[in-house]
């Protein structure tokens, strides 16, 4: 059956269908921020079938509702000026398992960019293996990645410069590492502008 679409579709010229479903980058649609449709790749990487998440919430992919929260109204801003958005973000597998993940979207609807979108998912395994951090670590690596010093950072996030601190001291502990640059080199080479913890 697969092998009969592919001879069509190379007899017919008609590439969409076959490029959409066999790209090797995972592709979903949206409306709303639910799964409307998306490619072999993207369930895959998830560990779904393609019929399984076709109209589910996209908040099932994330490590838990509150990230999801956290993280989903992203991209709105530059999506409605420029059309354009990308981020690296933690996902979650339908097992569980924690991945970093590149996210890149398109907005049929720019003015509201999340009623109608198109968006690549690419895993990051490979590059960055997934180590685990807090939401507040996730945060702190966040600004540290922007060149915030502990007392700005305790200023953004309404916490004491000694908690910072603390919490500088244990992400350079946990990463055997002797200063930022190091952990952040350690997280495979975070481009700040583009990571999503907070």
């Amino acid at each position: 059956m697969v092998e009969t679409r592919i001879d069509d579709s190379f007899r017919d010229g008609q590439f969409a269908e076959l490029a959409y479903l066999y790209a090797p980058v995972g592709l979903v649609v949206t409306e709303n921020r639910v799964i409307r449709d998306c490619n072999h790749a993207f369930a895959q990487m998830f560990g779904y079938e393609i019929k399984d998440l076709r109209d589910q919430v996209f908040a099932v992919l994330y490590p838990s509702d509150e990230e999801f929260a956290n993280i989903r109204d992203r991209g709105v801003k530059e999506l409605q000026t420029t059309n354009h958005y990308w981020d690296e973000r933690i996902m979650a597998r339908k097992d569980g398992s924690l991945f970093w993940c590149r996210v890149r979207g398109h907005s049929f609807t720019p003015d509201a960019p999340l009623g109608r979108a198109v968006w690549s998912f690419a895993d990051l395994s490979e590059v960055r293996p997934y180590k685990p951090l807090t939401r507040r670590e996730r945060e702190i690596v966040s600004f540290l990645a922007l060149g915030l010093t502990s007392k700005e950072i305790a200023l953004k996030l309404d916490i004491s410069y000694r908690t910072v601190e603390i919490y500088r001291a244990k992400l350079l502990k946990k990463f055997g590492v002797a200063n930022t640059s190091s952990l952040l080199q350690s997280l495979g080479e975070v481009d700040s502008v583009h990571v999503v913890g907070r």
